[in-house]
């Protein structure tokens, strides 16, 4: 590393100066009297991004200088020029230097006048520290501060040894107490006595560094209430990467409890409610089907039973959504006890709607009681292969079903057209679809398209 000296009109008296500036770790430089700069060391050329003429530039080797606000700051204004000219250090003056490539740092000046015995100014000496670093990190440290107060959520930090360290605006009124209540205390004062034990744990899967998500738990507000909390909790480390302590978010999940109870409730009333109009429909049927043909009776209430397995089915999921593959097995099922191995199912897996899993699960039980009746399932040998794709996007998508049968009597086109297939029809109209049946030598095969 080399240092650029000269010797201006009054040298610096300093034994060794230019060793003393080699040896220094950050960034210093030298000026004369008048200001002009004499030696500076290699931080301080990396620091400017510059090499300054040394003789020549006067008070600072930066390319520019503007104040800590961003207002330019001329070189004779800057905290060397001043402390030159009244012989008084100039200290805490924040301020940013631009390089030659247009970046900038911010930087905390140290200038010192160097004076003879008679306290007259003979030069001085000046150290710059990039603060930029800092500066960008109090600037995060707020930001984070201003979210932390201002989360509705509950965010706490602790130490191992349990005691509050911080406690912002939604933990007080999550819990009730005051920031100055909760810090120093243990955080079990939050804990219910029969839940104290989950602490200790809670702690130790914090020391091996661990991260706890959305942890559903109980805790104690001020007034001795319970709060359903969801709690997630990540270990704090230090520079070293030890683990020191630990931060809680607590979301409170008391309303988002009592809509569940409240959709639960809702849902096995409606369950009920259908189970019940469904059972009376078929007492009507049974009444009305008295003296009628055995087989009529019995088609009519495996249609009842397929839907009421329907209705199950969607009311285990809320009533929103099923899975295609679920409601398939559970419409098979049935057959598939009498006809064990005879079913080949295949295709992806899709999230259905209410009201096409509600149709789709009616036709399977048609076109399934019609094999057991008249088609492949009907005898020893005959095999149905069921397979479905999807297609387009979004409020375009599409799903192709084909039930093929095999191996089954001889099939031939029926005289009039049944009432299955034409429940089928019916139902995939409403979801924008429709059916194809062909009676082939080898078997009967129904494709079906409708609207996902």
């Amino acid at each position: 590393m080399s240092l650029h000296l000269v010797a201006p009109p009054q040298t610096l008296d300093i034994p060794g100066g230019g060793d003393v500036l080699h040896a220094l770790p950050f960034a210093a430089y030298t000026t004369d009297s008048e200001g002009r700069i004499t030696a500076f060391n290699e931080a301080a050329a990396s620091l400017w991004g510059r090499r300054p003429h040394l003789g020549e530039e006067y008070w600072c080797g930066s390319h520019k200088l503007y104040w800590a606000d961003g207002r330019a700051m001329a070189h004779d204004e800057c905290p060397m020029a001043a402390t030159l000219k009244t012989g008084e250090a100039v200290r805490g003056a924040e301020a940013i230097l631009e390089r030659p490539d247009g970046s900038r740092i911010q930087f905390m000046p140290y200038p010192t006048a160097l004076k003879d015995a008679k306290g007259r100014v003979t030069g001085g000496i000046n150290i710059l520290v990039d603060i930029t670093d800092r500066i960008n990190a109090d600037r995060a440290n707020g930001h984070l501060g201003a979210i932390v107060e201002s989360s509705d959520d509950a965010i706490i930090s602790k130490n191992l040894s349990g005691i509050i360290l911080s406690w912002n605006k939604g933990a007080e009124r999550l819990f009730g107490y005051s920031a100055d209540e909760a810090i120093g205390q243990h955080v079990s004062m939050l804990i219910p006595q029969d839940r104290q034990n989950e602490e200790p744990g809670i702690i130790e899967r914090i020391r091996s560094g661990e991260r706890i998500d959305h942890y559903e738990t109980l805790r104690l507000h001020r007034d001795g209430t319970l709060v359903d909390i969801s709690l997630t909790v990540s270990p704090v480390k230090n520079a070293q990467g030890i683990v020191i302590g630990a931060s809680k978010i607590a979301r409170d999940n008391s309303e988002r409890k009592r809509a569940e109870q409240a959709k639960d409730l809702l849902l096995h009333e409606i369950k009920h409610r259908v189970k019940n109009t469904l059972g009376t429909v078929q007492a009507i049927a049974a009444q009305t089907f008295r003296g009628g043909l055995r087989q009529d009776r019995d088609a009519f209430n495996g249609r009842l039973r397929a839907l009421s397995d329907a209705h199950d089915i969607l009311t285990q999921q809320d009533w929103d959504h099923v899975s295609m593959r679920d409601m398939i097995q559970r419409s098979l099922t049935p057959f598939r006890e009498k006809c064990t191995a005879r079913f080949e199912v295949s295709g992806e897996d899709v999230i259905l709607r209410a009201n096409p899993a509600l149709l789709l699960a009616m036709a399977i039980h048609e076109l399934a009681t019609n094999a057991v009746k008249y088609g492949a399932l009907s005898n020893e040998t005959g095999t149905v292969t069921l397979a479905w794709s999807i297609s387009g996007t979004g409020n375009a998508r599409k799903l192709a079903m084909e039930w093929r049968e095999n191996g089954g009597p001889p099939v031939g086109a029926p005289e009039r057209k049944g009432f299955g297939s034409t429940l089928i029809e019916r139902a995939l109209r409403q979801e924008e679809g429709r059916s194809c049946f062909q009676f082939l030598p080898e078997g009967m095969v129904c494709s079906l398209e409708m609207k996902l």
